[in-house]
């Protein structure tokens, strides 16, 4: 923050030939800018841009980041106009944006760090799941399976009279299991845990659920309770006081209306810049691929997109141009699970620069042509072909409500390396609860996936 509004104050103050006059102005600028800083530093306070909740995973760090930002320079900008104080516009023009990408980028590093240290066994949370042991072992998976956020169930607390011994989780180990008399002190203390989790609060019953939550006054423990729903995201979940009785309302997946449009606006402003800044590498590309295979630069596929309409597909082609009538000859030697998807490691079929392209997803650019002519999204689900769509159920068709993606979920959660429960689960997440900040993440993740050449062949 100081060095932003340190570099908009060079800017802004302008040497005179008084030397006097202009170390005086500097002087009051300093000043003006000291009050900055601080306001600038109480906002992100207020805003609890530190929460534990919120660092080390998902968006809503840097959502408060950036709402403290502009709310900071707003209140600089309306204290001028009330004030009549002479701060130019260029002073924020210069120290606004720099001010969110150093805080960013600051926060950027400091959550490599933190996520490192976390998948290290540090910086961890003990947490002591509350409820049925097959809840419990759902919990424990699913906190094994994020380590960045920093989560760990160090124990079960299952209530007295029924006789279990540690529960088994599929990589996490043994949880052990503490009994639970009424009194949830003894369990904290012999557990060691900083939250408690009630993952079955429905059989605890509203009376038992108060009378823990008195018990943890006295403790510097915090309490989650699970609402009982998977795979909904914050954005549609929202708590309401209805006849002194607080219930979770959850709301409709929103694919009409403004929402949408906002989709279609990102999407049609990302593909023209890409194709415009990838032009030279378009036609170097298309130059090798022709150069060095027989057959066209570019192949067509056939898939299926927004409710179930079928589109041509653009993509460099990777490999032989024969490559479709081979497929019955390599089917056998499929590695994924389920028989819908197909794929192999060591593809006979593609050339050798196609296998630099896929590496790289570099033979995907051309689907920002897609993207101009509405049949694709820059985000969504892993545009499907028509057999699979043959073998969807009315669960996994719910794919179809979005247009399909250049990227999603899939792509940057491991690639060609998921099977096709996993591939259809992200795309199901990604369908219910899309939005346009979400969108931007996932683009910035697929850059460093892309990068990275992780899970591509």
């Amino acid at each position: 923050m100081i060095v932003a509004v340190g570099l908009a104050e060079m800017v802004r103050v302008e040497p005179t030939p008084d030397l006097a006059v202009t170390q005086g102005l500097m002087s009051g600028h300093a000043a003006v800018s000291a009050v900055a800083v601080a306001g600038w530093a109480a906002l992100l306070w207020v805003y609890h841009s530190r929460s534990p909740w919120v660092i080390g995973a998902g968006a809503e760090e840097f959502r408060r980041v950036c709402a403290a930002t502009l709310s900071s320079f707003g209140a600089v900008a309306v204290m001028s106009t009330l004030l009549n104080l002479d701060i130019a516009r260029g002073y924020i023009a210069v120290a606004l944006p720099l001010g969110v990408l150093g805080l960013c980028l600051n926060r950027y590093l400091a959550r490599r760090f933190v996520a490192v240290q976390r998948r290290r066994g540090r910086m961890l949370t003990g947490v002591l799941a509350c409820g049925a042991p097959d809840s419990i072992a759902a919990l424990a998976s699913s906190f094994a399976r994020r380590p960045q956020q920093g989560y760990v169930v160090v124990g079960a607390c299952i209530e007295s009279g029924t006789d279990f011994g540690p529960i088994e989780v599929a990589g996490v180990g043994a949880v052990p299991v503490f009994g639970y008399d009424g009194d949830i002190r003894s369990a904290v203390a012999a557990s060691g845990a900083d939250t408690i989790a009630l993952t079955s609060a429905g059989r605890l019953g509203p009376q038992r659920i108060r009378d823990l939550s008195w018990q943890l006054d006295d403790l510097d423990v915090d309490l989650l309770v699970s609402p009982g729903m998977v795979d909904v995201t914050r954005p549609r979940l929202n708590v309401r006081l209805i006849a002194n009785m607080p219930l979770i309302q959850l709301a409709k997946p929103q694919y009409h209306g403004a929402k949408r449009f906002r989709k279609r606006a990102f999407d049609i402003c990302f593909a023209l810049t890409a194709l415009i800044v990838t032009s030279p590498l378009l036609i170097a590309v298309g130059l090798a691929v022709r150069l060095t295979s027989n057959g066209p630069a570019l192949y067509r596929s056939e898939r299926i997109g927004l409710d179930g309409r079928s589109f041509q597909m653009i993509k460099f082609r990777t490999m032989a141009v024969d490559a479709d009538q081979k497929l019955t000859e390599i089917i056998a030697l499929n590695e994924v699970d389920g028989g819908v998807l197909f794929k192999i490691r060591q593809d006979p079929r593609v050339t050798p620069v196609g296998r630099f392209l896929r590496r790289y997803s570099i033979d995907e650019l051309p689907q920002f042509i897609n993207v101009l002519r509405g049949e694709m999204s820059v985000v969504g689900p892993r545009p499907p072909l028509p057999r699979e769509v043959q073998t969807y159920d009315n669960q996994v068709r719910r794919r179809l409500l979005v247009r399909p993606g250049i990227t999603g979920l899939w792509q940057v959660s491991g690639r060609s390396e998921l099977s096709w429960e996993e591939s259809v689960k992200l795309d199901l997440f990604y369908v219910e609860n899309w939005c346009t900040l979400a969108d931007l993440v996932i683009v910035l993740k697929t850059v460093r996936a892309v990068l990275g050449g992780v899970g591509a062949y």
